[in-house]
């Protein structure tokens, strides 16, 4: 019968229980894993592919029948799609690492958060994506294999969704069910409402409005679409926006004509969460507007979605339909106001284990 591993550091009264043969494992730490969607390896074809593949092959981000989508995603969708969204991927790459910003971004937070708990010795600080690499199963395996016992997992994304936050925790859970030994997890809720999200995104929009040459006459809180069937499936993705958008308006003093609410990012025929952002940014330019902000609050860090979609393709529609100014605030990224966050929701939920 095999024996158990030998912890790593033992009282004097314990070691003639273990034999000097057997070997000495980490234990009596604990690991803090940020969560993310994940970003190519490369732009072109191939990384491409595999990326969207595994991305549009998760059921709960397409929850269309099998027999339905095989065929979509793998004639037609990942015949196409892979070049048009490589040149996309290829204009916000972050060619001093090879990577995406996404990456190079969720990296710093968590770099930075260990920065933040270094009065904790024991906390190891990781991170993963659920698609692409580094994996969520490979960095739990390291945690692990540092000592840690137990774990934190704190999906980045503030409003709950079955496409963002399930499938980050499914993730989590296979690899758990493919350990022996495993780890005790926690994992932290969505923190739409939470007041230390709510006054980050404050300070950080307070900022970058200070550094305009104009002032907005419009203001829209643009979110990541879903579809309709979605929220009437009893996804709770769609209130958490609503409330988040709402909370920040007023926690700014901005009056409601000024301030629209948006969804964005949409994919296939089925009708989306409404408004459609590139279809209010376009009606309010035709509608006279000329000075236009966008904000992304549901973005903890910026991507393909804000940097190409919104700073790109929108200013584009903007300006083409007669806008004048238009700016993108960036998201809350590793700044000092969004590590605030990260920080105030990991020390809340490792209360009794620190």
């Amino acid at each position: 019968m095999n024996e158990l591993p030998v912890p790593a550091t033992l009282r004097p009264a314990e070691r003639e229980f273990w034999p000097d043969d057997h070997p000495r494992v980490q234990h009596g730490k604990i690991g803090v894993l940020l969560l993310n969607l994940g970003t190519p390896d490369a732009t072109d074809y191939w990384p491409m592919r595999r990326y969207l593949k595994e991305f549009l092959s998760d059921r709960r981000v397409i929850e269309e029948p099998q027999w339905k989508w095989w065929p979509i995603l793998n004639l037609i969708i990942l015949t196409v799609r892979p070049g048009r969204k490589g040149k996309d991927y290829a204009t916000i790459w972050n060619n001093e690492k090879n990577e995406g910003p996404l990456k190079t971004i969720t990296r710093n937070q968590a770099d930075e958060l260990a920065q933040r708990l270094a009065n904790h010795p024991n906390i190891v600080v990781d991170w993963a994506m659920r698609y692409a690499n580094p994996t969520t199963a490979s960095r739990i395996e390291a945690l692990q294999k540092q000592g840690c016992e137990r774990i934190l997992l704190l999906p980045l994304y503030p409003q709950y969704a079955a496409a963002t936050t399930a499938t980050a925790c499914d993730q989590a859970f296979r690899a758990l069910m493919a350990m022996r030994w495993q780890p005790f997890v926690r994992v932290a809720p969505a923190y739409h409402d939470d007041p230390a999200y709510i006054d980050a995104l404050a300070r950080s929009m307070k900022k970058s409005l200070a550094k305009l040459d104009f002032e907005p006459e419009r203001i829209i809180a643009t979110f990541h679409g879903m579809p309709q069937k979605y929220l009437e499936a009893g996804d709770p993705y769609h209130c958490h926006c609503q409330k988040t958008s709402r909370l920040l308006r007023e926690r700014l003093g901005i009056p409601k004509d000024k301030w629209l609410t948006t969804f964005q990012s949409r994919f296939g025929n089925d009708p989306w969460l409404q408004p459609y952002t590139d279809m209010t940014v376009e009606r309010l330019a035709k509608e006279g507007i000329k000075k236009l902000v966008l904000v992304a609050p549901g973005f903890s860090a910026d991507c393909l979605e804000t940097l190409e979609e919104l700073d790109g393709e929108n200013r584009h529609i903007f300006e083409g339909n007669g806008g004048e100014q238009f700016a993108y605030l960036p998201a809350l990224n590793d700044s000092a106001e969004g590590m605030d966050v990260i920080e105030a929701v990991v020390r809340r939920e490792l209360m009794g284990w620190i």
